[in-house]
Order: structure tokens, then sequence, then C-alpha cells
């Protein structure tokens, strides 16, 4: 039989078929995915085959190729990947300014991994019901910043309703994911979207200001206007993986833009003279928190990059 994976445990999964009966399975033996060492094999948005079993449980025996996959870097096992999930039409990245920050650095490394993996990403500036005049300024600069490179940018409060019907009519047709830090509000999100789901919400840790988890492995489930959606834990760091030096440049698409216009065909943007990227940061065309970013992954920086750095470029405009 073949289905569609809607949930992962990381030991069994939830498998839909076409005729739309769910099937509890597991998997025999190790898979190897192109080489992909990670750490889970069967991930949600997968298509597979599986066998069913006398106690009507199946046996995931393939896994059917993949248009594409966000992937981060295993929390304990540094050498290995976590597949987030598969086959993604859309990556709506949730941001919050302040409850909790969401920085630019942080962005920027998802937005570099959908360009990556060739998949649209928008983003979703959420809890908008809870800012101040200056909080309310720091998002609009934030957002901005990202309107003018290209990228789609809504604005949201699950609690109010605000932009829920817009949000809506981006997912329309499309399976999508969700993703941002713990306690940004993507359950809370989801519940809006579709009331009866019902997830699990927690409140932000106000001695850490951050979010807790409330989402323990990715979900994917069916909503009533045409689209679906995959719910993932929050995570709280996002490594670059499998890339060269000399592409990361090509995912920043205003980099990508001018590059055939710097001397030196293989040119990293550093160093090299005659850097057309370097000569659009100097003329405030490019945002110097996007050069950092693509520095800081450029150098394999994944110490400090939840440093917040825009403001820099907030502060050249005043």
């Amino acid at each position: 039989m073949t289905g569609l994976v809607y949930k992962s445990t990381g030991s069994w999964y939830t498998v839909k078929t076409e005729e739309g009966v769910f099937y509890e399975c597991r998997i025999k033996g190790k898979f190897r995915i192109k080489g992909i060492k990670s750490t889970n094999p069967v991930a949600v948005g997968d298509i597979v085959d599986f066998n069913v079993e006398e106690d009507d449980r199946g046996v995931i025996h393939t896994i059917h190729e993949r248009k594409n996959y966000i992937i981060r870097k295993s929390v304990n096992l540094s050498k290995q990947v976590h597949i987030i999930a598969s086959n993604v039409d859309k990556l709506f990245l949730l941001v919050t300014i302040n409850n909790p920050p969401t920085t630019t650095s942080f962005i920027d490394r998802f937005l570099v991994t959908a360009e990556a993996y060739g998949i649209e990403a928008v983003l979703v500036f959420n809890k908008i019901d809870t800012f101040d005049k200056a909080i309310e300024d720091e998002q609009l600069y934030m957002q901005f910043l990202y309107s003018r490179i290209g990228y789609k940018c809504l604005r949201v409060s699950s609690t109010e309703g605000k932009g829920v019907e817009k949000l809506k009519e981006e997912m329309k047709g499309a399976v999508s994911i969700f993703s941002g830090h713990s306690g940004v509000g993507k359950s809370t999100l989801v519940n809006a979207l579709q009331p009866s789901l019902n997830l699990k919400t927690k409140q932000i840790s106000e001695q850490h200001n951050q979010g807790q988890h409330t989402t323990t492995f990715a979900e994917m489930f069916d909503l009533d206007f045409d689209a679906k959606i995959i719910d993932t834990p929050g995570i709280r760091g996002f490594g670059i993986v499998d890339m060269e030096k000399e592409e990361i440049g090509d995912y920043f698409p205003e980099f990508f833009e001018l590059k055939d216009q710097c001397k030196f065909n293989n040119c990293l943007h550093k160093e090299e003279p005659h850097c057309a990227i370097k000569d659009a940061l100097d003329e405030d065309e490019i945002a110097w928190s996007r050069y950092r970013s693509y520095i800081q992954i450029l150098e394999g920086d994944e110490e400090h990059y939840r440093t917040d750095v825009y403001s820099e470029d907030k502060n050249k405009e005043q």
C-alpha cells in the first residue's frame, strides 16, 4: 500500500492512504537515502510504501523520492542531521519581535535553507496585538527589510484573528509548514485557522522570555479550506548543513542578483576587490544584517548567530 506520513514519533509513523485510512507503521531495517545521515529516516510529508501485517499495523519498506526537505543539524549528534519535513510547498516562518525575540540571523538561516531546497518562504509576524509603538516600529522596519528583497510578509494576531483570512489564502492548495522558535505561537495560530484541532498551547516563560515546547514532534493536519499544515517542534537554533562556501551567496536573492557584476567569478564577497555586493553594502542597497548573516554562515559561526544585528541598519537610517 502507498500512503502519506502524517506523524513521526521516532519509532512509529502514522500513514494515511489515498482512501483516507490511517495506519500505524514502523520501519524494517535501516534506511539510507542518498547518503543522508539522518536521525529520522522517515519524515512527515514522505510518501511511503508499506505492507499491512495481521495486527493491522504496517511495515514501511520504501520511501518515494522527495521533491524537497528541510533539515537542521541534530541536537545531540553533530555529524548527523534531522529532517524536519519533506515535500513541502510553502514555509511559513513565524516571527515575534520580543516575546520571544526572533533575530534576523535566525530568519536568514531559515530563508537560506528554504532557497537551497526550492521552497517558497513567507514571513509571518505574529502577536501584533501585543505591540506598543516602539515594538511596532521595530516590526515594520524588519518587514521593510525583507519585503524589499522580495519575501512575502504577513502581519497576524492569532488571538484576535487579524490577518488569518489572508494567511488562509496563501495556504490554499498547498502543503505548508509552520516553524520558528518555541513560543512564537505556532499551535495557537493553527488553532485560529482550524479551531477543531484544539492543539495544546502554553504561555511564554517569564523568567527566560522563551517559549516552552508544546509540540514534541512534527505532525501534519488536513484543514477544511483545501490545505495541509505541518506543525513542528519549536527550535532554538538552526544550523546550515550541506552547503559549499561558493554557493551560499546564491541563496541570498539580493546577492545573487549582483554576483555577475563582481570582478571574480568565485568571489566570496569578503576581501576580494571590485565586489558588487560590498559596493551595494556601502550604498545601503543591501542590509548589513543580511551581510553579517552571510559571513557567519560562510565561516561556520554557530555560536553567536542569534545575536541581533539589524539594529545597525535601523540606526543608519535615522
